[in-house]
C-alpha cells in the first residue's frame, strides 16, 4: 500500500437511502466505499477486506451497532480498526460513553454534517495508510537485517579465504624458501635464488594486502577524490570480471563533495557493479558522474538481462540486502535510488542533494588537504 493507495471505509446501516447519502459525502475523498445493510453482512466483509474505518449506525434491527462493535472488537485482526457511530437517537452522554466502551474512536450525531465526516474519516483513513506503511517498513527492516548478518557472515568467510589460500600461502611459501637457506657459509647462486624467490613472495604478500585494503576503503576516495577513486575501481573491475566498463563525468574538473557523500556514491556504483556481475549477465556497463543544478546524479548501466517489475517498485521480498542498502545510503543524505529497465539491460541512478559540494576542482582540494 503506497501514500496513493486507496483504503477500505465500511459503512453499515439497515437503511439504503442513509448509505447513499454517506457515500455522497465521502465519494471525494476518493477512497474505495463499502456499503452493508446489516451487522452480520457487515461481519462478513470486515472477515474478507482490510478495512480502515467502519462508519456504522446504532439503531439496526437483529444486530445494533453496539452489540456489533462488542463483536468486531473481539477478532485479534480488528483490535485497531476506526469505528465511528453515527446516531440521531442514542445522544445522550451515556450513550455516547456505552459506545466509546465498545471500541469506538467518534460519535456524530444526525443530522450529519459532511464537512465534518468527511474530516473525521479522512483522519483515520490516513492512520490506518500510515500504520499499514509502517507495518512493512518494520517487516522490511527485519529482513534486511537477516540478510545483512548472513551477508557479513559470508563476507567475512570470503575473507578467510582470501587471506588463508591467498596470503597464507604465500607467507608459507616465503619461510619455507627462507628455512631452506643455509645458515652458514659463503653465498652461492642457489643461495641468491632462494632470497628472490622469497623476496617475489612477499612482494605478491604485499600486493594481495594491499587490494584487500583498497577494495574495503579506497586511499583514493580521501586523497583525490571521487573520480580517481571510481576510475581506479572500474580498472580493477574490468580486470577481475572480464566486463568492459567506461566512464563519463560532468564537468571534466568534477568539483569535491564531503567525505560522507563521496563514500555514499563510490559504495553504490560498488554495489551496483558487483550486481552487474552477479546477476545480469552483460558484456559491457557504463557508469556516469554529473552535478546538476542542485544535484549529483551517477548512474551504472549494463546491457545485461535486466531486472523483474518487483524488484524496479523495490517491493519487500524482490530485493536483496544490496539494493536495500543503496537505498539506505542515500536516504541517509536526502537522495534517492531509481532502477528501471534500459533495454536491453538495467540502469541504477542515484540522486544526491548537492549541498556539500565546495564547487573547488578535484587538483584544487587535493593540494589544499
Amino acid at each position: 500500500m503506497s501514500m496513493q493507495e486507496k483504503v477500505n471505509i465500511l459503512m453499515v446501516d439497515d437503511q439504503p437511502a442513509k448509505l447513499l447519502s454517506y457515500e455522497a459525502i465521502l465519494d471525494e475523498l476518493g477512497e474505495n466505499l463499502i456499503k452493508a445493510n446489516s451487522g452480520a453482512e457487515a461481519l462478513q466483509f470486515l472477515l474478507k477486506t482490510d478495512i480502515a474505518v467502519v462508519l456504522m449506525d446504532v439503531s439496526m434491527p437483529d444486530l445494533d451497532g453496539f452489540e456489533l462493535a462488542d463483536m468486531i472488537r473481539q477478532h485479534p485482526r480488528f483490535q485497531r480498526t476506526a469505528i465511528i457511530f453515527i446516531s440521531g437517537v442514542h445522544l445522550s452522554d451515556l450513550d455516547k460513553l456505552k459506545g466509546y466502551q465498545r471500541g469506538a474512536v467518534d460519535y456524530i450525531s444526525v443530522p450529519v454534517v459532511p464537512e465534518l465526516l468527511r474530516a473525521k474519516v479522512t483522519v483515520f483513513a490516513e492512520l490506518h495508510r500510515k500504520t499499514w506503511q509502517l507495518e512493512m517498513l518494520n517487516a522490511e527492516l527485519r529482513n534486511l537485517s537477516t540478510k545483512l548478518i548472513a551477508t557479513q557472515d559470508d563476507e567475512r568467510r570470503r575473507m578467510a579465504r582470501e587471506l588463508h589460500d591467498g596470503l597464507g600461502q604465500e607467507l608459507a611459501a616465503a619461510k619455507m624458501v627462507l628455512e631452506g637457506i643455509p645458515q652458514n657459509g659463503h653465498a652461492v647462486p642457489p643461495k641468491a635464488e632462494a632470497i628472490a624467490e622469497a623476496s617475489m613472495l612477499i612482494d605478491q604478500a604485499i600486493q594481495q594486502v594491499r587490494i584487500m585494503s583498497h577494495l574495503l576503503h579506497p586511499p583514493l576516495l580521501d586523497e583525490v577524490g571521487l573520480q580517481s577513486a571510481l576510475q581506479w575501481y572500474l580498472e580493477g573491475f574490468t580486470k577481475r570480471s572480464g566486463i568492459e566498463t567506461s566512464i563519463e563525468v560532468q564537468p571534466q574538473e568534477f568539483p569535491r563533495l564531503t567525505p560522507e557523500l563521496e563514500t555514499a556514491i563510490f559504495r553504490i556504483v560498488q554495489e551496483a557493479l558487483t550486481n552487474v556481475f552477479r546477476h545480469s549477465g552483460a558484456r559491457r556497463a557504463w557508469v556516469t558522474l554529473s552535478r546538476e543544478e542542485s544535484q549529483v546524479v551517477s548512474s551504472v548501466r549494463d546491457d545485461g538481462k535486466g531486472i523483474s517489475g518487483g524488484i524496479q517498485e523495490f517491493r519487500p521480498g524482490s530485493i536483496g540486502v544490496g539494493i536495500s542498502g543503496m537505498r539506505q545510503r542515500a536516504k541517509e543524505l536526502g537522495g534517492e535510488v531509481r532502477l528501471r529497465n534500459a533495454e536491453p539491460g538495467t540502469i541504477v541512478e542515484v540522486s544526491i542533494p548537492a549541498d556539500s559540494v565546495t564547487d573547488q576542482p578535484q587538483s584544487l582540494q587535493t593540494a589544499s588537504r
